[in-house]
């Protein structure tokens, strides 16, 4: 209810330009468990709209190095599955296959790693793949144990520091994401995914990304005790 609407926006240019036979689909690692960057091996995702198959032969070429064989990781996260269903409303009348890959690692060493190894794969295939990233920006509020400064509001301060990620994401900085999260203390729980992306687009030859949609949770609910922002991208 909160990110839904936001991230309607990424699917839909998905939808307006073409389906994917393969979709990477990169989120973090919010429990802890499992390998530091895990992709899921085989078999297949299930979710209330059906089954979507894991490509095998992709897993196979971009496994090793950095990402680990790994079911653990992705056993309880929810910040790849929540894609899905997108997925699959927009192509019902597709077959497509994905490849999850959870990062509880998110220094810019992993992601650059992992982004090179995400274009290696792509590269040579004549198929048509996408990368999907998974991540919130700012979790601001006392829920979160982060109060925003006296006298400005938990929405307010949230879209100021958020603007800080959206524009490396829009310079197509992978680099300068990672620092920024650091140097501000970012609350932004899948920086190292949205910058695995970032360099895996610009070794395929991306060269602009664009901003489709900004909010917050605040404008679903109006708490001050929490508020979360979020964004919707296209790289290409």
């Amino acid at each position: 209810m909160f990110s839904g609407p936001i991230a309607a926006h990424s699917f839909n240019r998905i939808a307006e330009e073409g389906f994917a036979d393969v979709f990477f689909i990169l989120g973090p690692n919010h429990t802890g468990v499992g390998s530091g960057v895990s992709v899921y091996p085989s078999d297949k995702w299930r979710t209330p709209l059906g089954e979507i198959p894991i490509d095998t032969d992709l897993v196979k070429k971009i496994a090793g190095g950095i990402i680990d064989l790994d079911e653990s990781a992705h056993r309880y996260e929810h910040s790849i599955e929540v894609q899905l269903p997108f997925l699959q409303y927009i192509g019902k009348n597709e077959g497509f296959s994905i490849v999850p890959i959870c990062m509880a690692m998110q220094d810019v060493d992993t992601a650059r790693e992992v982004g090179d190894q995400l274009a290696e794969a792509i590269k040579d295939e004549s198929r048509r793949i996408m990368i999907i990233a998974s991540s919130d920006l700012s979790h601001e509020g006392f829920m979160y144990g982060r109060a925003p400064p006296s006298g400005i509001d938990v929405d307010e301060y949230v879209r100021d520091r958020d603007k800080l990620a959206i524009r490396e994401i829009k310079n197509l900085n992978p680099d300068g994401l990672i620092k920024t999260v650091y140097k501000y203390g970012l609350s932004m729980c899948g920086y190292g995914p949205v910058a695995s992306l970032l360099y895996a687009a610009k070794k395929l030859g991306g060269s602009k990304a664009e901003l489709l949609k900004y909010g917050t949770s605040y404008e679903v609910s109006a708490d001050s005790n929490a508020c979360v922002g979020y964004s919707a991208f296209a790289i290409y």
